[in-house]
């Protein structure tokens, strides 16, 4: 079902501080080819003061300047995470204080893993049907850094933080939003985190590979479109193979998937967004993309939307 919305507007956030593969070689046995190859990654960036509610204000912000939106229009905020800095406040109440929003305001966060934009912006689409919503503000924000091993080569190379936004409204019938959203429960814990993150590799590779591909053509299925009809896949940014074995497996050219992982790794909620952004900010005029991700849960799911 079309549940239509426009995105009035991107922004995103990234900290200061790089960690390149050459950084990581002088903590854990790798080198910056082995990093390349398996992953795409070439460099991440890595908080220094910021909380990760600082990313998200920042990414909010940016978002609202670029859609020319009043803080005040702003009746709803979600933000995905799973690196809050406390159990509450929640992030996103924490970005209206930051915003200085003067009236009330629905805020909560979404614990979605890497798929938690999706998750977010689903549940923003479809609660902005209501009168009593504006516009909204759905953001994806995380400081990955502050729970990551830095002795295990297996995770520590693979993430980052950051913060990226949207701001959004009701659309008209002819504005598009179809979304999708499912997981499995992960019984075995092939990716979990407790202190630290801990995953199989292979495990969440394989499975990420399948349910990329699925998720793709069943959100194509629903909303009875085909790849032509879109301009760009923007998905989840986790590793470049892949994306690269999805490309191969539908048949379609590896240009068609919009990609910077090279420069953040995989920053979990906010790489969708940031990626969004940077695409944005890349092809002006109004695009049809489709978002994809997938996370720990196991959690997965797609958007088409217009921006």
């Amino acid at each position: 079902m079309n549940i239509p919305i426009k995105i009035l507007g991107t922004g995103h956030y990234v900290p200061d501080t790089i960690v390149t593969n050459h950084d990581l070689e002088t903590l854990v046995d790798t080198n910056d080819e082995w990093i390349r190859t398996r992953t795409g990654i070439e460099e991440r960036r890595k908080v220094s003061t910021e909380t990760t509610h600082d990313m998200a204000y920042l990414a909010a912000k940016a978002a609202l300047e670029n859609a020319k939106v009043d803080k005040n229009d702003i009746d709803l905020i979600v933000c995905a995470t799973i690196t809050e800095n406390q159990k509450t406040p929640t992030v996103a109440n924490f970005v209206a204080g930051l915003l200085d929003i003067d009236h009330e305001v629905m805020s909560f966060d979404v614990n979605a893993a890497c798929t938690g934009f999706i998750y977010g912006i689903d549940l923003a689409a479809a609660l902005i049907q209501q009168p009593k919503y504006r516009k909204a503000l759905v953001i994806g924000a995380e400081t990955l850094s502050n729970i990551l091993d830095y002795s295990d080569r297996n995770t520590c190379i693979l993430f980052g933080d950051g913060a990226g936004a949207v701001v959004i409204e009701k659309g008209n019938p002819e504005d598009m939003g179809y979304f999708y959203s499912a997981s499995k429960a992960d019984t075995s814990h092939t990716l979990d985190i407790g202190r630290y993150i801990s995953m199989d590799g292979r495990k969440v590779f394989l499975f990420a590979v399948d349910i990329v591909e699925k998720s793709i053509r069943k959100v194509l299925e629903d909303a009875k479109l085909t790849l032509h009809d879109i301009d760009h896949i923007i998905p989840h940014q986790a590793n470049q193979r892949i994306i690269q074995s999805v490309a191969k497996s539908m048949e379609v050219p590896l240009e068609l998937f919009e990609m910077n992982i090279q420069k953040y790794g995989n920053t979990s909620a906010a790489s969708i967004p940031i990626t969004l952004s940077e695409y944005k900010m890349k092809h002006p005029g109004k695009k049809r993309v489709l978002l994809v991700g997938f996370g720990g849960g196991f959690t997965y799911g797609a958007a088409i939307v217009e921006v």
